[in-house]
């Protein structure tokens, strides 16, 4: 049969009748054979003609429309293709293989580019589903075959054990790669096992790591790993590579810890990108202990009293002093309804165990000796935090500023009270410190309620937020050593919470004020925050002064960019980049950094970033297809081969030369001209006549 065409027969007569007429025309010569009649052979032959004409043969020539077969050239654009000369090598093969492609007869040639999955960098590079979108429609049996330029990092395909060979169907063959990077390459990187979600403030997340050196057999190798807490050094420790190691990593604050784990770099590594690695750590406070240490009864004392039962968090330890040790009349001790106030448990045993100490209306009076008092002031040095809620007294010569707290306390009383009705207001400060930012009322709301006492101080070095009568102090804020001081002078705030003349803010003010004094990240007056929504970084800078200098974002790829932060009001400055790349983003102003994650904190992307023949090696095999590293043949040549040929060779790919077609119409003639046919069977008939005839 010739291409396109074949012999069919289109029967004169019903094939039962063709059978019958054979069955008598074999009868008839086998009984002339038998006889050895003459002519037999003639007779033979005639009567093949003529059932032959009966049969109806036809030549059926078909008219065919071959399609082009499909070539699928999928390009890797993952991070980790621009890594060395990767982008260079691929560039160069993509050229060379378009040049050979399209010089081919009857191909076509579909070019995708592939990268991230939908989850970007921490789903890992995808490739088999950008052959599934580059050949959907395409039947197997047009495919050429797919080539793929990679640096064999695919997370998108089946893992196979030890052994296992792919599904059939798997991936279309042939299957051929062009490699890129080199054959031997060392990189380094860092791999979380095992870390937890949350962990109480002041305690230690016990986070499990490895350190992995590819391209690097040395035994007995270390590395030296940094610690860092929301982008401050906590320390560094020396680790074996290859082993997995508990690092203690202490949970400094409430809220989000981001905790980042970065190995030293080693020489003619590929990248330090996958260097780092981090996690987010849940902080969570056990319970805030407050000690209050009232010196009298006042009005005052209930509003500070409910302000802090209120907050189910707060542990609270309440003493209010009624009798002074020195007290003396004629009540008998055994009447007394009174608990002596644990002086030296407090203020020696368990200082340290309060996150907070408040004296509200606390002055000299034979309760605590200087000793006590010098161990608050060290407390507050070392980390601690104190609130002052001053009165009248502070003013006198019973102060508790004539104490070692002398040393802490950033506002020196002048000896004067003022006396006379004032709107607490903001000061420049004020507006800008996140304790009372956007606390003050605007010009179409009612003006806070008024104070009427005020305890007059100087003070030298500190914030001062709130401002009394002719703009004196009224809030104070100071950082000491390690720890915190706040001081409120005045005893006069209560009235806010009982709604004098429409009342104020005073629950907030006071609760910003004692969680400032605890620490809280949230409420820092210096600070350098960043979030990523989207694929949107915002970063948001506050500060207590204007004219701040523009921010450094570094990203996963090392490279650093600039951006000018846009000033907003309460002493917050905006900005906002578009990402592109996955990972770790450092943001840092010169003063205060910070870091940011864009997708997974650990993208699969940077997990391991050498090129590698390891996960495609079984699909091309099992397609008949070849591996080509382009650092030893950068221009691979394009073979068209027919199939259950050799597909590949050291330095060349092969495409299927499939042939396909669809059949677009039939044409049909006679398989002998018919007058042919007379005159073949007239001829043979004379012969049969004459041979009798003899």
């Amino acid at each position: 049969m010739l291409d396109g065409m074949q012999i069919t027969f289109a029967p004169l007569v019903p094939p039962t009748v063709l059978v019958a007429l054979a069955i008598v025309a074999a009868l008839i010569v086998l009984f002339g054979l038998f006889r050895r009649a003459r002519g037999s052979g003639i007779r033979l032959l005639l009567l093949a003609v003529l059932f032959g004409v009966l049969c109806g043969p036809v030549l059926l020539e078909e008219e065919r429309r071959y399609h082009d077969d499909v070539a699928l050239v999928v390009v890797d654009r993952s991070a980790s293709q621009s890594l060395d000369d990767r982008r260079q090598q691929t560039d160069v093969a993509l050229a060379t293989l378009l040049t050979d492609l399209e010089a081919q007869e009857q191909l076509e040639v579909r070019v995708v580019e592939a990268g991230p999955g939908s989850g970007g960098p921490a789903d890992g590079t995808h490739l088999a589903s950008a052959i599934r979108r580059g050949l959907e429609g395409v039947p197997a049996e047009r495919t050429a075959g797919v080539i793929l330029i990679t640096d064999g990092q695919v997370h998108d395909l089946p893992r196979l054990a030890d052994g296992e060979t792919p599904a059939d169907g798997a991936l279309p063959g042939p299957l051929h790669v062009l490699l890129t990077g080199k054959a031997a390459e060392r990189d380094r990187r860092i791999e979380i096992v095992n870390a937890p979600t949350f962990a109480v403030v002041d305690q230690s997340a016990e986070t499990a790591i490895i350190v992995h050196d590819h391209g690097s057999s040395a035994a007995g190798a270390i590395a030296r790993v940094t610690i860092r807490r929301d982008g401050k050094v906590l320390g560094t420790r020396i680790v074996p590579v290859g082993q997995q190691v508990v690092l203690p990593v202490p949970v400094g604050h409430g809220g989000r810890n981001l905790i980042e784990f970065e190995a030293e770099p080693v020489a003619d590594e590929l990248t330090v990108a996958n260097n780092r690695a981090a996690i987010t750590v849940n902080g969570v406070r056990d319970r805030l202990r407050v000690l209050l240490v009232s010196g009298e009864p006042y009005p005052g004392e209930r509003a500070w009293r409910n302000l802090l039962k209120a907050d189910p968090a707060v542990d609270l330890v309440h003493f209010t002093i009624l009798r002074p040790p020195q007290k003396q009349d004629a009540t008998p001790i055994h009447e007394l309804a009174l608990i002596a106030f644990p002086i030296r448990e407090l203020f020696e045993i368990k200082l340290h165990e309060f996150d907070l100490i408040i004296f509200d209306r606390f002055w000299r009076r034979g309760v605590l000796h200087f000793s006590y008092l010098e161990n608050i002031a060290n407390y507050v040095l070392e980390g601690g935090a104190l609130l002052n809620a001053a009165g009248p007294s502070f003013a006198g010569a019973a102060s508790i500023y004539r104490t070692p707290l002398r040393q802490i306390l950033p506002g020196a009383p002048t000896g004067d009270v003022t006396t006379i009705g004032f709107r607490p207001a903001l000061s420049d400060t004020g507006k800008r410190h996140p304790v009372t930012a956007g606390l003050e009322p605007g010009p179409s709301q009612q003006p806070w309620g008024r104070w009427f006492r005020s305890v007059d101080v100087t003070v030298d070095d500190a914030d001062v937020l709130m401002l009394g009568p002719d703009r004196k102090p009224l809030l104070v804020l100071d950082r000491v050593g390690k720890g915190r001081v706040a001081q409120v002078l005045s005893d006069h705030g209560w009235l806010w919470s009982r709604g004098l003349e429409g009342g104020g803010p005073q629950a907030e003010v006071m609760r910003r004020t004692a969680h400032w004094l605890m620490q809280e990240p949230a409420l820092e007056e210096e600070s350098l925050s960043a979030e990523v929504e989207g694929a949107t970084l915002k970063i948001i800078r506050r500060s207590l002064d204007s004219g701040q200098p523009p921010v450094t974002i570094t990203g996963p790829d090392g490279a650093p960019r600039q951006l000018e932060l846009t000033e907003g009001r309460d002493g917050i400055d905006y900005g906002r980049m578009e990402l592109n790349v996955a990972g770790l983003y450092r943001i840092d102003d010169g003063t205060r950094s910070t870091i940011a994650v864009l997708g997974n904190l650990n993208p699969l992307e940077f997990s391991d970033l050498v090129s590698t023949t390891r996960h495609l090696q079984p699909f091309v095999e099992a397609t008949g297809g070849g591996i080509i590293r382009l650092a030893n043949h950068a221009e691979p040549g394009v073979r068209r081969v027919l199939p259950e040929r050799q597909a590949a060779g050291s330095n060349w790919v092969g495409l299927i030369r499939n042939n396909a077609f669809d059949v677009a119409g039939l044409k049909t003639m006679p398989l002998a001209p018919p007058l042919g046919i007379l005159l073949i069977l007239l001829v043979l008939l004379l012969a049969c006549w004459r041979r009798e005839g003899q």
